[in-house]
């Protein structure tokens, strides 16, 4: 299984506020030990009051980390949802960058769009909705046409997760996902940590073990527009991804199998370019996923001083906002929108209209259960998960 790399000698904490010293939120203390801000201090704007409920006998509510240069993330532990991310542009001025809801209830329809989410077990889709260990076949649902995705049914963006610590600018959560939870097989124990750094750096880190073989590939879902959640498509975006290759993908976005090169397709960000340059291309993986919805194959270098891939870049020249992604995972989904249609009234009301966010989903690659040339995603029980990704964010002059 995979072997990654963690990030706690970078990180620098903070002490700007304090939002909970709690160790569990699931008990009767639960929100006696919460020290919520104001609606008007929080500059998302976000009411911490509409994300208070008891879902599964667990108390349901949100955080907020903050770091000394103003930043401010609010995450909920209903599936660890990165409800809002304020960043500031090159004058100063912040805005939200994440697509996602004002309250609770609208992340409990159609699985909130998975927006902000942690996925999994499984992110992404396993071809045929099944997959084989030692000879045994185990069948998953099938929640995307023939497939499997994200998860199942209700996969981890949809569970209620246990808060083990939680500080100004850090948070850490666990669950046990149960032997044969949504046709997995084992035991799955899962921590998952965000640190928001004063290097104005996300860092998320994953970890898992397992008492059973059992298939793991868990990220995060949040849509990002650089403009402000709403604020319009994200063609005009530049991006970058650090990628020599993709994997192509039939009709139903399930992987093909083989590696191919980017070089002279709309898949070639190896310069940085707008999103929008190749949208209208006539190439079949552009018709396939009505736009960017493939996964890129990292090239292993460069990396960063703590070991972690630069996977992509994407500038938005208006703002001048940057973010930048790093990882331990050997490949990024890349997918623009191309779903999003603006009948679901998001954050303040806006529109989450056609191509108006794009994702940057580090990973294993899609039905890589199924493909054994492909990275393998089985964890075993001596073996332990670990993964690590960081969003960074800065501005442009």
């Amino acid at each position: 299984m995979k072997n990654s790399f963690t990030l706690w000698g970078g990180i620098l904490f903070c002490a700007v506020w304090m939002i909970s010293s709690c160790r569990d939120t699931t008990g009767k203390d639960a929100k006696s030990a919460l020290t919520e801000r104001s609606a008007d201090t929080l500059r998302s704007g976000i009411k911490p009051e509409n994300f208070r409920d008891t879902i599964d006998g667990k108390a349901v509510q949100l955080f907020v980390l903050t770091n000394a240069t103003g930043i401010e993330a609010a995450i909920t532990n209903y599936g660890q949802r990165l409800v809002s991310l304020m960043v500031p542009d090159r004058n100063g001025k912040y805005e939200d960058v994440v697509l996602g809801f004002d309250s609770l209830p609208s992340y409990r329809v159609g699985r909130g769009g998975f927006y902000g989410a942690v996925v999994g077990r499984y992110g992404n889709r396993i071809g045929g909705a099944r997959f084989v260990i030692d000879g045994r076949t185990y069948p998953l649902a099938k929640n995307n046409g023939d497939n499997h995705l994200h998860g199942g049914e209700k996969g981890f963006e949809s569970e209620v997760w246990d808060v083990d610590s939680v500080a100004a600018n850090y948070i850490a959560f666990h669950r046990i996902s149960p032997d044969m939870e949504e046709g997995y097989p084992g035991n799955l124990e899962v921590r998952v940590t965000y640190t928001l750094t004063d290097a104005d750096e996300l860092v998320i880190d994953y970890r898992a073990s397992t008492d059973k073989k059992t298939h793991v590939n868990l990220t995060n879902h949040s849509y990002f527009n650089l403009k402000g959640a709403g604020e319009g498509d994200v063609t005009g975006h530049i991006m970058q991804i650090n990628a020599d290759a993709f994997t192509p993908v039939d009709d139903e976005l399930i992987p093909l199998g083989d590696i191919r090169s980017v070089e002279g397709t709309p898949f070639d960000f190896r310069e940085p370019k707008a999103i929008g340059t190749d949208l209208e291309s006539k190439d079949e993986q552009i018709q396939f996923g009505l736009g960017y919805d493939h996964n890129f194959v990292l090239n292993e270098e460069p990396r960063n001083d703590d070991a972690l891939v630069f996977a992509a870049r994407v500038l938005e020249p208006e703002s001048g906002r940057i973010l930048e992604v790093y990882t331990s995972e050997p490949g990024v989904q890349f997918y623009g929108g191309n779903f999003l249609n603006g009948e679901t009234p998001g954050k303040k009301g806006k529109s989450y209209d056609f191509r108006g966010a794009f994702c940057l989903e580090t990973q294993h690659f899609p039905d890589s259960p199924n493909k054994k040339q492909f990275p393998t995603t089985l964890l075993e029980p001596e073996e332990e998960y670990w993964t690590t990704t960081v969003y960074a964010f800065d501005t442009a002059p």
